[in-house]
C-alpha cells in the first residue's frame, strides 16, 4: 500500500503533495511485467498521474495521462481517481536500450521526445479537460512542470523517481510536486528555491527511509507548513465485466450479430489489469 499527503505553508501562498508509490509501482511491474527501463517510465508517469489525481475536487474525477513520445515504449498510459489510486499500462512492456550517459535507466530513450503528454480530466462536466504540451525532456517529471507553466500558468516543481532492482523489483517509488499559489511572496519563492537547490533524489530519499511526510517536509525546508490529507493509494483497475458488457454494446448491433452466429466466444482482455472476460455466443445474444 502507498501513501500520498498534502501540505500547505502556514501563509496558504504555496503546497507541495509528497507519495511513495513503490508497492503501486511494483503492482504495475507484476502485471505488465515491463524490462527495467519502462518500469522506470511507466512508474514516474503513474507517480505523476496519482499526485495529480489527488489534487481533483471531485469524489468521482479522475486524471488520464498519456505520453506519446516516439519512443520505442510506445505510448504510456496512466489513470487515476481523486484518491490518487491510479492505473497504468505501455503499449511496448518490454524494451532493452543501453544506459544513459550517467549510467542510469534511459527514461527519455524509452519514451523518446517527438512528440505530446496529453492530460485528460474528467470533472464532472458534459466534456472533459483536454490539455497537451510538447514533450520537453521525456524524463517526465520536466514535462509535467512544463505542462503545469504552460497549459495551466501555474509554476510548478515535480520530482519522480524510480529504483529498479537487477531482478526487475522495483526498491522504490515517488515523487513530489510543488506549486505555488495566487499572490506567493517572494520570500516563500526564494525559500523554496534554495530548498530544492540540493534536496536528494527521491528514490535516495525513500531508500534511507523518509517516508511521503519526510519528503513533503523537506521539499519545503525551514517553511511552516500545515497538513492538509493524507491517502493510502494502491494500483487499482475499474475494469469490470458490466462496463466490458456496455463497451461490446457500444459497437453496434452489426457487430454483435457477427459475434453471436461465431462458433467460438468472444474474449476481452484489460489492457490495464489483464483480466480476461469471456463472452460465449449466447452470452452475446443477451446483450442483443
Amino acid at each position: 500500500m502507498g501513501k500520498i499527503v498534502r501540505y500547505i505553508t502556514e501563509d496558504g501562498s504555496a503546497f507541495v503533495i509528497a507519495a511513495d508509490t513503490t508497492d503501486v509501482v511494483a503492482k504495475a511491474e507484476q502485471i505488465h511485467k515491463t524490462s527495467a527501463v519502462n518500469t522506470a517510465a511507466l512508474g514516474r508517469l503513474m507517480t505523476a498521474a496519482s499526485i495529480m489525481g489527488d489534487m481533483l475536487k471531485g469524489k468521482e474525477d479522475s486524471v488520464t495521462l498519456r505520453l506519446n513520445g516516439g519512443g520505442p515504449a510506445g505510448s504510456l498510459i496512466a489513470v487515476s481517481d481523486s484518491s490518487g489510486n491510479v492505473r497504468g499500462y505501455v503499449q511496448n512492456p518490454v524494451v532493452e536500450i543501453p544506459l544513459n550517459d550517467s549510467g542510469k535507466l534511459d527514461v527519455k530513450g524509452t519514451v523518446g521526445t517527438d512528440g505530446f503528454l496529453y492530460v485528460m480530466k474528467d470533472i464532472g462536466m458534459s466534456e472533459p479537460y483536454v490539455g497537451q504540451t510538447e514533450i520537453v525532456s521525456g524524463e517526465i517529471a520536466e514535462d509535467i512542470t512544463n505542462y503545469f507553466a504552460v497549459s495551466e500558468q501555474t509554476p510548478s516543481v515535480c520530482a519522480l523517481g524510480v529504483l529498479v532492482n537487477p531482478d526487475l523489483t522495483v526498491a522504490a517509488a515517488g515523487g513530489f510536486l510543488i506549486q505555488l499559489l495566487p499572490g506567493c511572496p517572494e520570500e516563500i519563492i526564494d525559500k523554496i528555491e534554495y530548498s530544492i537547490k540540493d534536496i536528494e533524489p527521491v528514490t535516495q530519499m525513500l531508500s534511507s527511509g523518509m517516508t511521503a511526510d519526510d519528503i513533503a517536509k523537506r521539499a519545503l525546508k525551514n517553511i511552516s507548513v500545515d497538513k492538509l490529507d493524507e491517502n493510502d493509494i494502491e494500483y487499482r483497475c475499474s475494469c469490470s465485466r458490466e462496463r466490458v458488457e456496455a463497451a461490446l454494446i457500444s459497437t453496434g448491433k452489426e457487430s454483435l450479430e457477427k459475434m453471436a452466429q461465431s462458433d467460438e466466444d468472444t474474449t476481452v482482455e484489460c489492457h490495464f489489469c489483464d483480466k480476461v472476460y469471456t463472452f460465449t455466443p449466447d452470452d452475446i445474444k443477451k446483450l442483443l
